[in-house]
């Protein structure tokens, strides 16, 4: 089952987010991302959906994007303010299923996956919902996810490293439910001091799935990509990223 908490993974990953995932940080990674995001967002503003600890919306803003976040963790958002242009972004800390933000937005974007971490199909459905009223004349909804790969669990398990050095190493382990499309799941941080346990739970969804919740928000899919570097989507594309438009 999913974490009743949305708050949980943020709060308790936030002392070590940046470094977990350190890798995802590099500029061959961000920069093919804020160049889609800054070419769709156009003269007019944006915002991140899980904002976190500012890894592209700080980027983002430094194109020249007004870029505003929503994030359910406090502890996140307070990581962001601690680095260089994080204090000046209009960040509100909330739940992203259902959102009321005084502004409209040309961009509205979600990436990592992060809109997995609502916990059913109705939750992502009302998401998809608050982004359409959110939407300016003209806007887009930007999704980034993996495409479900069930093979992946061997017996409804699976257990892999993820950083293997010296003096730390992450293991990630997660059990899978594919009635309710769901993973529960912990990363295991080792170090010489000891190990700490993060807890993170996904509820899957395919594109196609994706795309009929936008059907029901009064959206409909614009482009789909198997890349930042807008590279076509086939059969064998393990991730996405969709560009949705108010229909």
């Amino acid at each position: 089952m999913a974490d009743p908490d949305p708050a949980t993974y943020g709060d308790r990953m936030a002392e070590i987010y940046d470094e977990y995932h350190e890798g995802l940080s590099a500029p061959e990674v961000v920069d093919p991302m804020v160049d889609v995001l800054a070419d769709l967002a156009g003269d007019g503003a944006a915002l991140e959906l899980g904002i976190g600890t500012g890894r592209i919306a700080l980027p983002l803003a430094e194109r020249g994007v007004e870029v505003h976040g929503l994030d359910v963790s406090e502890a996140m958002v307070a990581k962001l303010r601690e680095k260089p242009g994080g204090s000046g972004l209009p960040v509100s800390v909330g739940d992203f299923t259902q959102f009321d933000l005084e502004g409209r937005y040309s961009l509205i974007y979600i990436v990592f996956n992060t809109l997995f971490a609502l916990p059913s199909q109705e939750a992502q459905v009302e998401c998809f919902r608050s982004v359409a009223r959110h939407l300016a004349d003209g806007g887009v909804f930007l999704l980034e996810a993996f495409v479900p790969d069930p093979g992946r669990f061997d017996r409804g398990q699976r257990i892999s490293a993820g950083i293997v050095e010296d003096d730390r190493v992450t293991i990630d382990m997660g059990r899978h439910d594919p009635v309710t499309q769901s993973v529960t799941s912990s990363h295991l941080y080792i170090t010489p001091e000891g190990i700490r346990i993060y807890p993170v739970n996904t509820r899957y969804a395919w594109p196609s799935e994706l795309d009929l919740m936008a059907r029901l928000a009064g959206m409909r899919l614009r482009s789909r990509w198997a890349d930042w570097r807008r590279n076509p989507f086939t059969a064998a594309s393990t991730g996405h990223v969709s560009v949705y438009e108010l229909a």
